[in-house]
């Protein structure tokens, strides 16, 4: 069975070259390597160009190699995601960083239940984080959401020209919005209550 192998570097002027060495180094015999140059960690692995053809080549019963778990995805869900569709598919998955731990073995799953146990706690923490600062801003009189694409005296024209009978539609290609927010001002108008 073949041993594939996989680097990745954010910036073009990187290389991915000590990755491999570091994996070669570890005794490991590399039969296929896939690298993505110039590719940020904030792109997930399936959107990645060699890894999204390293997945095509490999096949059950083949080994997958990284000299760091990062290599496999963007976040903590995204490598428990990366590293659960090769386990499905009956592909070892072997992490250098982590003491050459196959983490489709028992051992490994275990790893993952961990990572992903603080995954789930980093997204309550960032949610909990988020909350408080758009507390924050409100206190302090911050407007909140997308700013509104017209003005006062666009939506009283708006109104004005709706009663004496344009359309909607008429209305909003002349001001560059779309129908439901023309629908949305001619519903808030006092009036319409």
């Amino acid at each position: 069975m073949a041993t594939f192998a996989y680097g990745r570097v954010s910036t073009a002027d990187q290389t991915t070259e000590n990755q491999r060495q570091e994996i070669e180094r570890a005794g490991i015999v590399i039969d296929y390597w896939f690298a993505d140059e110039g590719v940020s960690g904030k792109v997930p692995a399936a959107q990645r160009p060699q890894f999204a053809q390293l997945q095509q080549q490999i096949r059950a019963g083949e080994t997958l190699v990284v000299s760091k778990l990062d290599r496999l995805g963007r976040d903590a869900q995204d490598v428990g995601a990366t590293i659960k569709a090769l386990a499905a598919r009956r592909i070892e998955v072997i992490v250098l960083q982590l003491g050459k731990l196959d983490l489709t073995s028992p051992a490994g799953k275990l790893m993952l239940t961990m990572l992903g146990a603080v995954a789930e706690m980093e997204r309550d923490l960032l949610v909990e984080r988020t909350q408080a600062g758009l507390a924050r801003a409100k206190q302090q009189g911050t407007e909140l959401g997308r700013p509104a694409k017209t003005n006062d005296s666009q939506r009283l024209a708006i109104i004005a020209q709706h009663a004496k009978g344009a359309s909607i539609s008429e209305l909003a290609r002349t001001y560059e919005i779309s129908r439901a927010s023309i629908g949305r001002i001619l519903k808030a108008q006092p009036d319409a209550a």
